[in-house]
């Protein structure tokens, strides 16, 4: 059974507490049917529980007997086609709730919703004959599909009055009629609800939590491979950097601290460069890595993806060993203004 199927099943079974909500429903039930004239009162569903919910509303909201009939359609699906084919009881039927069944646009009369409570048992019976809700694994969507323009803009007007929460509602023309729908799991939830269907909107609900774990996974196991290609790229032009100076000077050359770090990259390439600070500061090395609390400063640096490994000046290092480390760093040469030996 189709997602819509299992609200409309839901659906029939709400229970009627009130007269006033009978009428409502089948008032509902029977304006959107499609066909709902003097010359003929027809309903075709595949759902055999919403056909016996048409004829039961007919009989109890209106005193009026209907006939049930079976088929198959083109689609080789059930069809149940319910119908009033005695003219008199088409008559008695529009008379009930104040139409003549000459109008040349079917309109909402108001007067046939007595109460407050009456909307949601209207707004149900409009479901049962011209809802559809599409199947939450692949959007949510619930609609409405009326005959008349004039009939749509009531029943938005309808849903927007709604005061229990915000549905939201849009008009749209589609083949020569209209659809009043409602888009997002929010409001769609809402109305299941609203309307009597609270098992069919806690499966939309089921679905869409699991829509949003999957996604959050999805964008953890992203993140983290964008991060793992980052560090090993990072890592490939710093091996680089190592084995050409390792060619040209030699590791020898760098200060100590560097030459720590030189070593480590190469022993452990597929380090972040958190790790490799981590190391080096289990080994008395004071430096900090990764990305630090200077965003600014790591976009104009270009280290804004791959993050730095910072050495930490105090008032313990000497001018010498600040300008060794500058010049190493920068143009890879010895310092002048430290003696030699």
């Amino acid at each position: 059974m189709s997602f819509s199927s299992d609200i409309k099943t839901e659906l029939c079974k709400v229970e009627f507490k009130r007269e006033c909500c009978l009428r409502a429903e089948c008032y509902g039930a029977w304006l959107f049917s499609r066909c709902f004239t003097r010359k003929e009162a027809a309903f075709v569903t595949e759902n055999g529980a919403v056909a016996r919910r048409l004829l039961e509303l007919a009989a109890a909201g209106a005193g009026i007997s209907g006939e049930l009939t079976f088929g198959v359609s083109r689609r080789r699906k059930p069809a149940y086609r319910v119908s009033l084919p005695d003219g008199g009881s088409r008559l008695a039927l529009l008379e009930e709730f104040g139409h003549t069944g000459q109008e040349t646009s079917l309109r909402l009369n108001r007067a046939n919703l007595e109460n407050s409570c009456c909307a949601a048992a209207f707004l149900r019976g409009a479901f049962l004959t011209c809802g559809t809700a599409t199947d939450p694994r692949k959007e949510y969507h619930l609609e409405f599909a009326v005959p008349y323009k004039n009939l749509a803009n009531d029943l938005y007007t309808l849903l927007c009055e709604v005061e229990a929460f915000p549905l939201s509602p849009s008009v749209a023309g589609r083949k020569g009629g209209y659809v009043v729908y409602l888009k997002g799991s929010g409001p769609i939830e809402d109305l299941l609800t609203y309307l009597g269907a609270p098992a069919a909107a806690m499966e939309l609900m089921q679905v869409k939590m699991y829509k949003e774990v999957k996604n959050d996974i999805n964008r953890k196991t992203n993140f983290e491979t964008a991060n793992m290609d980052k560090t090993y790229s990072a890592s490939a032009r710093q091996v680089a950097a190592i084995a050409a100076i390792s060619d040209t000077r030699g590791l020898q050359s760098l200060p100590e601290e560097l030459q720590e770090l030189a070593r480590l990259r190469l022993d452990h390439p597929d380090m972040t460069l958190r790790e490799l600070g981590e190391r080096l500061g289990r080994r008395g090395v004071a430096v900090r890595a990764g990305l630090h609390c200077a965003p600014l400063a790591h976009e104009t640096a270009g280290t804004l993806e791959t993050g730095t490994v910072r050495a930490s000046v105090s008032d313990f290092n000497t001018m010498g060993e600040i300008c060794q480390f500058l010049c190493t760093c920068y143009s890879r040469s010895p310092c002048p203004h430290l003696p030699t030996g």
